[in-house]
C-alpha cells in the first residue's frame, strides 16, 4: 500500500497538533490518508492547520482534567502528543507547576485513551501512540516533574497494550531527544541559567552531551515513525518503546 493511501479512512486525533512533533505528526497522517483532528489549546494556530490539510479543529485545554472524564471519541489513530516543560531543583520545584505537568502529559492521556478505547475495541482496531522522551527512560536533573510524567507514561502505555492487543489495539511510545520545536528552544535560557554557562554552550555541553550524533531531532522524523505506528504494517508492534535519540539511551 502506497503511503498516501495507507491510512485511507481511518481517523487520528493529535494533541499539541498545532505546532512542533504535533502539527509534523497531524501532516504526516494526513499525506499518509488519514482524517485528521488537530486539538490544541492554540484555537487559531489548530484551525490554520485543520484547514492546511483537510481535517478538522478541536479547541482544548487538557489542563482542563476534569472535563475530559465523561469524553467519547471515535478516533482510529490517537497520538497523545502535547507537552510542557518546568526546570527547578526539587527542593525548589513549585509543587503546582509539578501537579501541572503531571495533569497534562499523565492524566489527560489516561483520560483520552480511556475515551477512545470502546471505539476502538469496537471496530477491531486502534492506534495509541505516545510521544514520550529519552526521559521516558532516562533521568536528568533539574527535570522532577517532567521524567516523573514521563516514565509514568511509558507504563500506562504498556498496561494499555496488554489490555488492548486482542481487540486489535496497539499502543506505542515514541522516545525522541531534544527536538527541534520551540518547546526545547525555549529551554535554552533556562538551562544557560540553571547551569550558570552562556546559552550559545547550552546545546553542546547540557543537551547533547550524551548523544552520539550532535544534533537535533526534526519534528517531521518523529512524525514518520508516528504514521508508520499508524499503519497496518505495525499491527504486531505494541507495548514498544522506540528511541530517537541519536544515542542517548545507548550509554
Amino acid at each position: 500500500m502506497e503511503k498516501g493511501n495507507m491510512l485511507n479512512g481511518r481517523k487520528a486525533l493529535v494533541t499539541g497538533g498545532a505546532s512542533g512533533i504535533g502539527a509534523a505528526c497531524v501532516r504526516a497522517l494526513a499525506d499518509a490518508g488519514a482524517k485528521v483532528v488537530v486539538a490544541d489549546v492554540d484555537h487559531a494556530g489548530a484551525t490554520r492547520l485543520a484547514d492546511e490539510v483537510g481535517g478538522t479543529a478541536w479547541a482544548v485545554d487538557l489542563l482542563d482534567v476534569g472535563s475530559l472524564e465523561a469524553l467519547s471519541l471515535d478516533c482510529d489513530i490517537l497520538v497523545n502528543n502535547a507537552g510542557i516543560q518546568r526546570i527547578n531543583t526539587l527542593h525548589e520545584f513549585d509543587p503546582a507547576d509539578f501537579r501541572q505537568l503531571l495533569a497534562l502529559m499523565l492524566e489527560a492521556p489516561f483520560l483520552l485513551i480511556r475515551a477512545a478505547l470502546p471505539h476502538m475495541y469496537a471496530n477491531g482496531f486502534g492506534r495509541i501512540i505516545n510521544v514520550s522522551s529519552v526521559h521516558g527512560i532516562r533521568a536528568s536533573p533539574f527535570k522532577g516533574a517532567y521524567v516523573a510524567a514521563k516514565h509514568g507514561l511509558e507504563g500506562l502505555s504498556k498496561v494499555t497494550a496488554l489490555e488492548g492487543g486482542e481487540y486489535g489495539v496497539t499502543s506505542n511510545c515514541i522516545n525522541p531527544g531534544y527536538v527541534r520545536t520551540p518547546l526545547v528552544e525555549s529551554q535554552i535560557a533556562d538551562q544557560a541559567k540553571v547551569h550558570g554557562i552562556p546559552e550559545a554552550e547550552v546545546l553542546a555541553k547540557v543537551m547533547l552531551t550524551e548523544s552520539a550524533v550532535k544534533r537535533l531531532v526534526e519534528p517531521e522524523e518523529v512524525a514518520s515513525l508516528v504514521a508508520w505506528l499508524a499503519s497496518d504494517h505495525a499491527g504486531m508492534v505494541t507495548g514498544a518503546s522506540y528511541t530517537m535519540d541519536g544515542g542517548w539511551s545507548a550509554r
